[in-house]
């Protein structure tokens, strides 16, 4: 049943993707004018992380935070 539901919400997302796309979506255009992997270098170096040796959750991608940002 779930994967019912998660083709479903795949389908919608697409087709908001593809709406968005249409209107000129202003997140849609920061990707394409911003190379948010050249912040990687100076990401790692300002971020302390763990080295995973106590286990734990991995840390998510810095470059991901930091477009949440």
């Amino acid at each position: 049943m779930w994967v019912i539901e998660s083709l479903a919400g795949r389908l919608h997302l697409d087709e908001r993707h593809r709406k968005l796309s249409e209107v000129d979506d202003p997140l849609t255009r920061l990707k394409e004018l911003v190379d948010f992997e050249v912040f990687c270098p100076a990401l790692a170096a300002a971020l302390k992380r763990s080295d995973g040796a106590e286990g734990g959750r991995p840390p998510y991608d810095a470059v991901l935070m930091f477009k949440l940002f």
